[in-house]
């Protein structure tokens, strides 16, 4: 017999059928970032243990939304372009470990198969959804990337808007913000095929990416909107202070992250 082989189910003697490769994934994208404060008591109740507050603007969020075009090393997917582009808009915020400051993404909606099974396994808490936001063009009546030029963002999911925003560009910055500045802490877990038999994978991993080169960034402002949702909690990250708002195109390799810890999360709740 044959072996069957794939990176991600499902597994087949060719490989063909695997929903995703084996990385490094590179990446190539649009991203209109706004960052807020929230009550940092809603941002605690996102971090579990061993994960705590970080000690400076433990309030602040970042909502990131990114256009992207995504593929594996031999760059294959970018001549098929429904297996390489992708939209998503995620939340994160930042949190130490062991006196190390770093990022997590608390929320994040894509809209292809392929994004959910990399950020399962990377530790995204990864949804579907629905994702739009301005594309810059040098041409026509899309927004150049200059002062003055606006973009808007939506961000909804099972048939509710939880998000939307305008960004208004200002100057150029030497930062695309302060927020997503950082390694990932991330968690792994999966439950136990066996009832009550708690977790058969838990993970606290680092992640980060092995190569990140960038335009130049703009700051702008933005106006920002969260609503409530019966199934989602992203409202809960309230908005109480703007901090600013930002546009830069990025390009990202990613190819593996680190084990921090083991067995950290208890059983699953229920």
């Amino acid at each position: 017999m044959p072996p069957v082989r794939g990176y991600f189910p499902p597994h087949t003697a060719s490989g063909a059928s695997s929903l995703i490769p084996s990385p490094p994934w590179c990446y190539s994208g649009d991203l209109l970032t706004v960052e807020y404060r929230t009550d940092p008591a809603r941002v605690r109740e996102l971090l579990p243990e061993p994960l705590e507050l970080a000690e400076d603007d433990p309030g602040a969020v970042a909502l990131i939304w990114a256009d992207w075009q995504s593929c594996s090393a031999s760059g294959e997917e970018l001549l098929d372009p429904v297996l390489a582009q992708y939209k998503e808009a995620f939340a994160v915020v930042r949190c130490t470990y062991r006196g190390r400051t770093y990022t997590r993404c608390v929320f994040i909606w894509v809209d292809k198969d392929f994004a959910i099974a990399r950020g399962l396994h990377q530790g995204y808490p990864k949804k579907l959804g629905s994702i739009h936001q301005t594309r810059p063009h040098p041409y026509g009546p899309a927004p150049r990337i200059e002062a003055g030029a606006r973009f808007g963002a939506t961000l909804a999911a099972a048939d509710r808007r939880l998000a939307q925003t305008v960004v208004t560009l200002r100057e150029p910055s030497e930062t695309g913000g302060f927020v997503n500045g950082h390694s990932m802490a991330h968690h792994r877990r999966l439950p136990s095929i066996e009832k009550g038999g708690g977790l058969a994978l838990d993970e606290l991993i680092e992640s980060q990416a092995a190569s990140f080169e960038a335009g130049r960034p703009w700051v702008g402002d933005a106006e920002l909107e969260l609503f409530e949702a019966p199934t989602e909690e992203l409202a809960r990250l309230e908005i109480r202070e703007p901090i600013a708002a930002y546009y830069r195109q990025v390009g990202v390799v990613w190819d593996g992250g680190r084990l921090l810890e083991s067995g950290t999360s208890g059983p699953p709740a229920e």
